[in-house]
C-alpha cells in the first residue's frame, strides 16, 4: 500500500512537503504520477489507482473542473474531500488543512470496514425489490415442473415418441427461446432509453400477462406462444437486474448483494415446488394453477420499482451528474461517501474514454469480441454462464418430477421429493451470502464444480438399485447433495460474475449476451433432456452431465479470473491482463503451490501472486487494507 499522502502530520499541509512532492517521491521509486496501465494489454497485471501519485494542486484543479462542468458546484467542498479520500482511501485520518474529516465523517469510513451491513433503507429496498425479480426467474421455470407429469396428454404429446418428447421439450423451452433470442438482446436499446428501473418495469409485466395466458392454453402451440412471451420478460430481466444491483452496491458486499439474484432464483424455485405440490390434487385443474400462479410476484415487482433510485452510473453514462448525486446520495450512509464514491467512478471512466466513444449496438456487440480487455471480460462470462447449463442443474429444476417418477416414484412422492430439492436448493444458498465476498467467485467455482460431479453420478448410478423406498430415498440424497453444493457456488456466481466485469460502455451488452448464453442453453437442455432421458435412462443423462461438469471446471481453473472486493472499475485492470499469462500463471506457479499445500501437506509452500496492487490499492470501495494469503493469491 501507498504511504500516507505527502507528509500531512509533519508539515499540516494536506498535499506535500515543500522539499519534495508526492509526485517526486513516486519518481524516486522508479514510478510516475502519469504512469498508465494499458486497459488492452495489462502484461504486468497491475492494478492502479488512477488517483495514485497526483499532486494536490492539480487534484484540487480536476475537482473544481469537475464540479463546474458537471454542475455539482454546491458540493465542492464534499467533492475535494472525496477526492483525498479516493486517493488514499487508509489515510483518510491523515487529512489536515481545509479538507480534514469531521468526527463524524472519519466515524462514517471506519463502519463501512468494521459494519460492513450497516446500510440505507434504500439500498436495502432496492436490493429487495431485485430479489422479488429473481423469485419471478425462479417460479416461472417450475411451473412445468409440476406440469409437466399432467398436460402432456391433454396436449395430445403424451407419448414417449420422438416427436412428442422433443415437443414437449420445446414448450417447456419456450421461455428461454424467446430470452435467448429476443429477450436478451432488447436490454442495451431499452437500457440505453429508459435506463434499468425502466427496463425492469417493462421486463415485469411479461412475467404478468403471457403467465396468466397460460393457464388458459387448449393446446401447446398456444401454450408455447406464451411462454416464448414470458421469455422476452424473463430475458430483458435476467439481463437487467444483476446490472442494477451491481452499480449500486458498495464494492465490499457487491457480491453478497448481486448474489440475491440467485438465492431468490431458488426461492422462487422453491415456492414453485411447494405450490406445485399444494395444488396438484385439485382435480382438472391442477397443471393450469401450476402454469398459471408464478405471475404472483411479478405484481409487487412493477409496483416497487419506482420507489427505488436508479443506477448511479447510468445516470453519469448519460452525464447526468446531478441526477446521479441525488440517486447516490439514497444508497450510502453519508454524502463523504457519495462524494468520494462519486469521484473515483469518475476518474476510472475518464480511463475508458477510448472503450466508451458513442457506437452503435452493433459495433458494440462486436467489440465484445475484438476490444482485448472486454474480449477477456466476455470469455469469462461466457464459460462461467454455460457451465450452469453444463453441471446439471436445471435437469433437476426443470424435470426432477419427472425424474423422480422415472426412477419408481408416484406423482405424489416425485412432487414431494421436487419440494425437497427447492428446499435444499434455497437454504444452501445461503452461505454464499459470507462467502462470496470472503473466499470469493472463483474459489466458490473451483470447490464446487468437482462435488457437483461425484454427487450427480451417484445419483445415477443408484437408479440401477431394485425399484423400491430404498432406490428412491437414495437417488433424491444425491440430487440434494448435489444442490447443496450447486446453491453456494455455480448458483450465485454466474449472475455476479457477468454482472461486474464488463466496463459501463458495453455493459448492457455484454450482459446481455451472457444471459443469452445461458439461457440459449438452458433452452437446448430443456429440448434434448426429454429424449436423452428416454434413450439412455437416468444413468446415462446424469452421467453425460457430471462429465461436463468436469470439463467446465477445467474452463472455469483457466479462463476466470477472480474479482472479489474491487470496484467495478478497478476490474479494468483485471481483465486487462493477457489470457494467455493468467492462464499460464495458473499452470506453472497456482497448480503446483496446491499440490504442495494440500496434497503434499508442505504448510511453507509459498505463492508468488500474480496481480500487483499499486498506490492506494483498494480504491474507492471502502474495504480498507485487504488481508492477502497464499490461498488468497491462488484465488485469483
Amino acid at each position: 500500500m501507498a504511504e500516507p499522502l505527502g507528509n500531512v502530520a509533519a508539515n499540516g499541509h494536506t498535499h506535500m512537503d515543500e522539499s519534495k512532492s508526492v509526485t517526486e517521491d513516486h519518481l524516486e521509486r522508479g514510478d510516475s504520477a502519469t504512469d498508465h496501465v494499458d486497459l488492452n494489454s495489462n502484461l504486468e497485471a497491475k492494478i492502479k489507482n488512477p488517483l495514485e501519485g497526483m499532486p494536490y494542486d492539480e487534484l484540487m484543479l480536476r475537482v473544481q473542473a469537475f464540479a463546474e462542468e458537471k454542475g455539482l458546484t454546491e458540493h465542492i467542498v464534499l467533492l475535494r474531500k472525496g477526492a483525498l479520500i479516493a486517493q488514499n482511501p487508509e489515510g483518510y485520518a491523515d487529512i489536515k488543512g481545509a479538507e480534514a474529516l469531521d468526527e463524524t465523517e472519519k466515524l462514517v469510513l471506519r463502519a463501512e470496514v468494521e459494519h460492513k451491513w450497516r446500510l440505507p433503507k434504500k439500498l436495502f429496498l432496492t436490493i429487495a425489490t431485485c430479489s422479488i425479480g429473481a423469485a419471478v426467474q425462479g417460479w416461472d421455470q417450475t411451473g412445468t415442473n409440476g406440469a409437466n407429469i399432467f398436460f402432456p396428454s391433454i396436449y395430445g404429446i403424451g407419448t414417449n415418441s420422438t416427436r412428442d418428447r422433443l415437443l414437449l421439450g420445446l414448450v417447456n423451452s419456450g421461455p428461454y427461446i424467446g430470452s435467448a433470442f429476443i429477450g436478451c438482446w432488447l436490454s442495451d436499446p431499452l437500457n440505453h432509453i429508459f435506463g434499468r428501473r425502466g427496463v425492469i418495469f417493462f421486463a415485469a409485466h411479461f412475467c404478468i400477462w403471457p403467465v396468466i395466458g397460460s393457464a388458459f392454453c387448449h393446446s401447446w402451440g398456444q401454450q408455447l406462444a406464451c411462454r416464448l412471451l414470458m421469455g422476452i420478460g424473463m430475458g430483458a430481466k435476467a439481463s437487467t437486474v444483476p446490472i442494477y444491483a451491481a452499480e449500486n452496491s458498495p464494492a465490499v458486499i457487491r457480491g453478497a448483494l448481486v448474489m440475491s439474484w440467485q438465492m431468490w432464483t431458488a426461492f422462487g424455485i422453491f415456492l414453485g415446488t411447494a405450490f406445485n405440490l399444494a395444488v396438484w390434487n385439485t382435480g382438472a385443474i391442477n397443471w393450469r394453477l401450476m402454469l398459471g400462479a408464478p405471475f404472483i410476484p411479478a405484481v409487487p415487482l412493477v409496483l416497487l420499482i419506482y420507489l427505488c433510485p436508479e443506477s448511479p452510473r447510468w445516470y453519469m453514462k448519460k452525464n447526468r451528474y446531478e441526477k446521479a448525486w441525488n440517486s447516490m446520495i439514497q444508497l450510502r450512509n453519508h454524502p463523504i461517501q457519495v462524494a468520494r464514491d462519486m469521484y473515483y467512478i469518475h476518474s476510472q471512466l475518464e480511463l475508458e474514454d477510448k472503450l466508451r466513444k458513442n457506437t452503435t449496438y452493433v459495433k458494440r456487440f462486436m467489440e465484445l469480441f475484438t476490444v482485448p480487455r472486454i474480449r477477456r471480460a466476455n470469455l469469462a462470462a461466457f464459460v462461467v454462464m454455460i457451465a450452469q447449463q453444463m453441471c446439471g442443474i436445471n435437469i433437476i429444476a426443470f424435470y426432477s418430477t419427472s425424474v423422480f417418477e422415472e426412477a419408481g416414484s408416484s406423482p405424489f412422492q416425485a412432487l414431494l421429493a421436487s419440494f425437497g430439492f427447492g428446499l435444499v436448493n434455497w437454504l444452501f444458498a445461503f452461505p454464499a451470502f459470507w462467502t462470496i465476498d470472503t473466499f470469493g467467485r472463483r474459489t466458490l467455482l473451483l470447490f464446487t464444480f468437482p462435488q457437483m460431479t461425484w454427487t450427480l453420478l451417484a445419483a445415477g448410478l443408484f437408479t440401477l438399485l431394485e425399484q423400491g423406498t430404498a432406490r428412491t430415498a437414495l437417488v433424491a440424497l444425491f440430487v440434494y447433495l448435489f444442490a447443496a453444493f450447486y446453491s453456494p457456488g455455480e448458483g450465485p456466481v454466474p449472475f455476479t460474475y457477468s454482472a461486474e466485469v464488463y466496463p459501463l460502455s458495453h455493459r448492457e451488452v455484454g450482459m446481455g449476451f451472457a444471459v443469452a448464453t445461458c439461457l440459449f442453453w438452458a433452452a437446448i437442455l430443456n429440448i434434448t433432456f426429454p429424449f436423452l432421458l428416454s434413450s439412455t435412462g437416468t444413468v446415462g443423462a446424469f452421467g453425460c452431465y457430471a462429465g461436463f461438469n468436469f470439463v467446465a471446471l477445467i474452463m472455469i481453473f483457466f479462463l476466470v479470473p477472480e474479482t472479489k472486493q474491487r470496484t467495478l472499475e478497478e476490474l479494468d485492470y483485471v481483465f486487462a491482463v493477457p489470457t494467455h499469462k493468467f492462464a499460464s500463471y495458473q499452470l506453472t506457479q497456482a497448480l503446483p503451490w496446491w499440490f504442495k499445500r494440500w496434497v503434499l501437506w508442505r504448510r511453507d509452500a509459498q505463492l508468488k501472486p500474480l496481480y500487483q496492487y499499486t498506490g492506494a490499492g483498494k480504491g474507492a470501495s471502502g474495504s480498507g487494507k485487504e488481508k492477502r494469503s497464499d490461498e488468497g493469491a491462488l484465488r485469483e
